[in-house]
């Protein structure tokens, strides 16, 4: 007796973690979103370029492989000429490549900006996400600050033209010159205090999250958390202690700018970053930019990696309320800086850079906390129901539907049962349709159709209880020719725009 064959494992239906489906009302949103953002950039003189998801490993600079496979923060395959590609990291490192490519054929300065997903192969968790994307704007082979000055305003008026008021969010500038400078003076130049260094910057960036005195306690011997955890310090004196909680507690730079050029005198590099700072503000000044939008704030650290000399962060200063419960300042939706080094490791040649990114799902979050999240979405489509299943009546419906697509009106012909006509008109309420089309064959042999207005048939329903009432007032259900089809379903959209339109001006 043979054995009877093995039922086929169903497959089992999962979402790999970090991973997200997107729903017809996000893809809106964002759409309608990155076209802001698209005008602003475009109104800067911004022209849009797009590289591809996958990379050499070794393009993405900060992850470059050392070992049989690269995968330490990104995902990575072997080709099958055995080189290693690696999905993009960011949108940075593959501009510098493109940038490095064809430097022969573009334009300089090149101006450009580009949207797109990056992939982190990071644990995933609340709101941190594998795959996300950000939208960036870049400027490359500018060598003056001023291409750093326009960077920060064009990020302000981004933020603006999406709906965030001024008082609601700011840009805030510092340099990486300066903060070399800095420790330069602290006693730490040199390539023997890299390490050093980097453990001071690291500690700097902790400032909104554990304030000057966890700061403090991370420049001298270390911190100990709520949990017991202890985080080794950077081993500063008191003094070099007091001198960085200086640079990084400046709040008005008008007013410390004296002291601050004091503490970096004597330091090529510190000299030169607090002369480029004092440029970037006089340059948005004059621009009508004030310190309530830009605003030079030492305490910024960002990209230690690479940049190499202006670095900016767009912040939004009101309250949310986090997952404990608490009121917090939202933070920072994007930012960016200077990275002069970036494309010149493809050239051998100095090639300035500058730019910034900023990331569309947590500005999503933030507008979404201000209702400026556009929650528009395409009008549903007008349903040309289906009362024959013949082809010369199929025809006739198809050809319907064909008349108000070509006028620019969404429009579907219903592809069910369609034997099962109550069905349709549930299908159409589900589907938000705001007229639905009807021709039987009495209709078709006085060539007129039945239009039926959705929206107004849903108000009077509220207010019409006799279903013999209801009958004899056949519910916004209007009869027309064929020839006068589209005409009049133009014009009851029109009037249902009005509708909604007043209903929102009324609110």
């Amino acid at each position: 007796m043979s054995e009877k064959a093995k039922k086929p494992q169903k497959l089992k239906a999962r979402l790999p973690r970090g991973f997200v489906d997107r729903s017809a009302a996000d893809i809106h949103a964002t759409n309608e979103m990155i076209e802001k953002i698209r005008k602003v950039y475009e109104l800067y003189g911004f022209d849009p370029v797009e590289t591809p998801l996958f990379e050499y490993t070794d393009a993405l600079g900060k992850f470059l492989p050392d070992s049989d496979r690269p995968n330490e923060g990104v995902f990575s395959l072997q080709d099958d000429d055995e080189q290693w590609m690696s999905l993009r990291y960011d949108l940075t490192a593959p501009l510098a490549r493109h940038v490095a490519e064809n430097f022969n054929e573009i334009q300089l300065p090149y101006r450009t900006y580009r949207a797109g997903y990056v992939f982190r192969n990071e644990k995933p968790g609340p709101g941190r996400f594998r795959q996300f994307m950000q939208f960036d704007a870049d400027t490359v082979g500018a060598a003056g600050v001023q291409a750093d000055a326009e960077m920060c305003m064009m990020m302000a008026d981004t933020l603006e033209a999406l709906g965030i008021k001024r008082g609601d969010y700011v840009i805030r500038v510092n340099n990486r010159k300066v903060l070399d400078g800095v420790m330069e003076a602290i006693g730490l130049g040199g390539d023997e205090n890299a390490v050093r260094r980097l453990n001071v910057l690291r500690a700097i960036d902790k400032l909104d999250k554990f304030g000057p005195e966890g700061v403090r306690l991370l420049l001298g011997p270390g911190r100990k958390d709520e949990s017991g955890d202890f985080t080794k310090g950077a081993g500063l004196g008191d003094e070099q202690i007091e001198k960085v909680l200086f640079f990084v507690g400046i709040k008005d730079y008008a007013v410390s700018a004296d002291d601050l050029a004091k503490l970096v005198a004597g330091t090529s590099k510190g000299e030169e970053g607090v002369a480029e700072l004092n440029i970037i503000g006089a340059l948005v000044s004059g621009a009508g930019y004030d310190a309530t939008r830009i605003k030079i704030d030492p305490s910024v650290v960002r990209g230690l990696e690479y940049y190499t000399g202006p670095v900016y962060e767009a912040e939004l200063t009101f309250d949310v309320t986090n997952e404990k419960g608490e009121k917090v300042v939202f933070g920072s939706v994007g930012g960016g800086g200077r990275y002069d080094g970036l494309v010149s490791r493809f050239m051998g040649q100095p090639v300035p850079a500058t730019g910034f990114s900023i990331g569309v799902s947590r500005l999503m979050t933030a507008l979404k906390n201000l209702g400026k999240l556009g929650e528009a979405k395409p009008l549903a489509p007008v349903l040309i129901t289906v009362m024959d299943g013949d082809v010369e009546s199929m025809g006739r419906y198809q050809r319907f539907t064909q008349a108000l697509r070509a006028e620019g009106i969404r429009a579907e012909m219903y592809q069910g049962n369609w034997k099962k006509f109550g069905n349709q008109l549930k299908y159409a309420d589900r589907l938000g349709s705001p007229i639905a089309i009807i021709q039987g064959g009495d209709e078709r042999a006085e060539g007129v159709v039945q239009i039926k207005d959705l929206i107004e048939g849903k108000r009077l329903s509220g207010e019409i209880e006799d279903n013999a009432t209801w009958r004899e007032a056949r519910v916004a259900q209007i009869t027309v020719s064929e020839a006068d089809l589209v005409a009049k379903v133009r014009e009851i959209l029109a009037h249902q725009a009005e509708d909604v339109r007043r209903a929102a001006e009324g609110q």
